[in-house]
């Protein structure tokens, strides 16, 4: 139904939609989401106001029906198809070198974690847990909760997923840190960089692997490691700059008059007094990394999110239901770890200084 004729009509602009082509065209998007060439035509051309209930809204469809001369949205996506596509070359040229050493820290963590012994593996994380939060009792969890996936047959899939997290956590921090601390020195770049933080943030965890799979090969495990760098960085960058911004002025002041330099006042006041919201930003990367890396089994992606997918290709309601305890266990596991580490940073700055 060519519903919007009469605008065109009335604002005198008909000979310029010109009449439609008759041939091959491409199919309309409502056309290909019915999976038939002639999905949803109606012979009836003309527009009657006892219609008005099911009036359609000006979509660049309905708008195509009236004028040929406007474009569909079909047309639209192959549009954006074709100039990503033309742009993967000299992407690829750029990008290739740049994530390169992304693979070899990836690969390399998880050939470390395969070649080390399950033994050693649960002593070297007991003593960082320690180290973290000097409590023998998180230890003793830590320790229990490594062995119950070693007795589950599970140990070497949860490595693979803490190795993956490792290396993206420890990247998200590297970059993250920088960036809000540059946040917090600029307005400007503050404004900038907020709206690309809530695109990143609010983007369905699915869309990210899309463009990432037309830039990189599903064997490459840099795709899945941009990917989860890209959805996790977004808590540490915001916190990093919330917590500068919120060191107290009257602090900033006094450092001054201690004529510190920028340099000075950025590592001995502003790091230390922000480091327990940074700590929080730590936390909430971790835990975005832990459940992307899931996801992120789609694309290749080693550890347990292999099982949980196995468990939903093939139905196997056990293997699904194990593995996603397994990814519970981690869960709690680094959140209490990293939750102990901030309580450690918040006892020590709490300390009165002589």
């Amino acid at each position: 139904m060519a519903t919007y004729d009469f605008i065109f009509d009335r604002l005198g602009l008909r000979d310029w939609c010109g009449t439609r082509e008759t041939g091959d065209a491409p199919m309309t998007m409502a056309e290909l989401l019915a999976g038939g060439k002639n999905a949803g035509s109606d012979a009836d051309t003309g527009f009657s106001f006892a219609d008005i209930w099911n009036f359609p809204p000006p979509s660049l469809d309905h708008l195509n029906e009236a004028c040929p001369a406007i474009a569909r949205t079909r047309d639209m996506t192959e549009a954006v198809e074709a100039s990503f596509i033309a742009a993967k070359d000299p992407l690829n040229v750029v990008l290739d070198p740049m994530t390169q050493p992304l693979s070899w820290l990836l690969d390399g963590a998880l050939a470390l974690a395969e070649a080390t012994p399950w033994w050693l593996t649960i002593i070297v994380l007991s003593l960082v847990v320690y180290w973290a939060s000097k409590s023998w009792k998180l230890v003793s969890r830590v320790a229990a909760t490594l062995f119950f996936l070693a007795v589950i047959d599970h140990f070497g899939f949860a490595m693979q997923t803490l190795s993956i997290i490792f290396v993206c956590a420890v990247l998200c921090v590297l970059f993250g840190v920088p960036i809000g601390i540059a946040m917090s020195r600029s307005d400007r770049l503050q404004r900038f960089i907020t709206p690309i933080l809530d695109m990143l943030q609010t983007l369905p965890t699915f869309v990210y692997l899309i463009p990432l799979i037309f830039l990189f090969s599903v064997t490459e495990s840099k795709l899945y490691g941009i990917a989860i760098i890209l959805y996790a960085i977004v808590p540490v960058i915001r916190l990093t700059d919330l917590g500068i911004r919120l060191v107290d002025r009257e602090v900033i002041e006094a450092a001054d008059a201690f004529g510190m330099t920028k340099r000075q006042k950025l590592y001995g006041v502003q790091i230390p007094l922000a480091l327990p919201n940074i700590m929080a930003g730590v936390n909430q990367t971790i835990m975005m990394a832990l459940a992307l890396v899931v996801i992120a089994s789609l694309v290749s992606a080693p550890g347990l999110g292999v099982l949980v997918l196995r468990g939903i290709r093939n139905l196997e309601l056990g293997v699904g239901l194990i593995a996603g305890l397994g990814i519970v266990l981690i869960a709690i596991m680094l959140d209490r770890v990293t939750k102990a580490a901030l309580a450690r940073v918040n006892a020590a700055n709490s300390v009165p200084r002589h």
